[in-house]
């Protein structure tokens, strides 16, 4: 048969040709891990979608505060198993790591819905061991570039050694809050904003940049353009009132960036 004999002779037919483009590919290193955070959502139905929260607090000379830190945290009405708790212990003369190791040990042990997920105690000292003896002085102006600069290394440390993929939210919370609502995750979600960051008050100390609300005391550091705002809310309560405005100030919720779709 001759090449144009062939050729006729199989005009007629076509070669089949198969595609296969997900061909599957097999990774065998143990070195190497995969995180799909496209299941990570944060949203204000945090509580029906089992969304995981962190709860950052970093610690110095803070064993005074942390039985009354425990026991508010305990009141917290956000399911405790969907909350991870860290803590940054740093540059500490007191016993701040044994009365933060023996608290958690209490917490943990109970056999009620009180216990958390987790909880994670990271040590990093920065040498800043003593600083400004009293609150004034802590809060001066002259004081607040080496003393941001400590808490952010300090934060920093613990965010990211912390930080976990399953994790949609990250709540900053101060150990010397003596006041908060037991909702106040819940409240906070309910914004359904990226970044959340009240303003501060308090009724005693005498800072720079604080501005008098009543009988109440309203500091602009975080965020100055919040204060008419917060005057014009304030006078919707009584001077007797409960409402904790420190509790709101010294907290701060935030949404993992790059895990929030927001819902319409």
């Amino acid at each position: 048969m001759s090449p144009n004999e062939q050729a006729r002779w199989h005009a007629h037919m076509q070669t089949p040709v198969l595609y296969n483009h997900h061909a599957p590919i097999e990774v065998e290193s143990q070195s190497i891990k995969h995180v799909d955070l496209n299941m990570i959502t944060s949203t204000p139905r945090a509580a029906v979608n089992e969304e995981r929260v962190l709860i950052l607090t970093p610690l110095k000379d803070a064993a005074p505060y942390l039985n009354k830190y425990f026991d508010l945290l305990s009141e917290l009405t956000y399911p405790h198993d969907l909350i991870d708790l860290a803590f940054l212990v740093s540059d500490s003369s007191d016993d701040t790591l044994a009365v933060l190791s023996s608290e958690l040990d209490r917490v943990q042990k109970r056999t009620d819905k009180i216990p958390f997920h987790s909880a994670l105690i990271v040590e990093k000292d920065f040498g800043a061991v003593g600083g400004v003896a009293n609150v004034a002085e802590r809060h001066a102006f002259a004081a607040q570039g080496p003393r941001r600069k400590a808490i952010a290394r300090a934060r920093n440390y613990l965010l990211y050694t912390a930080l976990k993929p399953e994790h949609s939210w990250v709540y900053w919370r101060d150990v010397d809050i003596q006041d908060s609502p037991s909702k106040i995750l819940e409240d906070f979600m309910d914004h359904n904003k990226d970044i959340l960051v009240p303003s501060m008050s308090s009724s005693s100390h005498d800072l720079q940049a604080r501005m008098w609300l009543n009988e109440q005391q309203i500091y602009g550091f975080i965020d100055t353009r919040t204060a008419a705002t917060l005057r014009a809310s304030v006078r919707i309560f009584h001077r007797d009132s409960t409402f904790s405005w420190e509790a709101l100030t010294v907290s701060q919720l935030i949404t993992i960036p790059g895990k929030n779709p927001k819902e319409p």
